[in-house]
């Protein structure tokens, strides 16, 4: 299960992915901590589910800084009619 889909992650604000990618790397340093000191992690998968979080909210920062749109309908889509396929 993801720790943040990317449809939730689009939704949020510039501070408030900012803050959860400080929140998921300090996370991540600290399994990585442990585990090099010899220990167990308690969720063997949970280290890359922050990685994969950590590279999603990376990319949409840097979408959103580039300015392009990914995963947003725009108003004429919308209101668009859905074809059939015969």
């Amino acid at each position: 299960m993801a720790i943040l889909k990317p449809s939730r992650a689009r939704e949020l604000s510039d501070a408030e992915l900012q803050t959860k990618l400080f929140e998921y790397q300090k996370e991540l340093n600290s399994e990585r901590g442990l585990l090099a000191a010899g220990g167990r992690t308690s969720n063997p998968g949970k280290l890359r589910e922050l990685r994969k979080a950590i590279a999603r909210i990376m990319t949409i920062i840097h979408e959103r800084k580039l300015g392009l749109l990914r995963g947003a309908k725009t108003k004429a889509q919308e209101q668009q009619p859905k074809e059939e396929k015969k």
